[in-house]
């Protein structure tokens, strides 16, 4: 997301004030980027649009990722448990 500057004929776009939202489970974080150029070829749509209004409360980049981390492993935990399932 981010105020859109520049696009050319090849969908080359140039975002000013951009950020990132990563969103875990019901919790999200914005990560500010700054200026950001986006390549023609990595785009599919450009739009005017509104970000979306979640319930969850805005946290801090390292709260997010150790949330993210965590339930990675719980994931990691799950496939282990279910190996055994596996019928190669």
């Amino acid at each position: 997301m981010g105020t859109l500057c520049s696009f050319d004929q090849f969908a080359n776009a140039v975002l000013e004030g951009a950020w990132e939202r990563v969103i875990v489970g019901e919790q999200y974080c914005d990560i500010p980027l700054g200026l950001y150029v986006i390549r023609g070829e990595n785009v599919v749509l450009i739009g005017k649009g509104k970000a979306p209004q979640l319930k969850s409360y805005k946290l801090i980049a390292p709260y997010a990722q150790k949330v993210e981390r965590e339930a990675s492993e719980l994931r990691g935990t799950m496939r282990k448990r279910m190996e055994f399932l596996d019928f190669d």
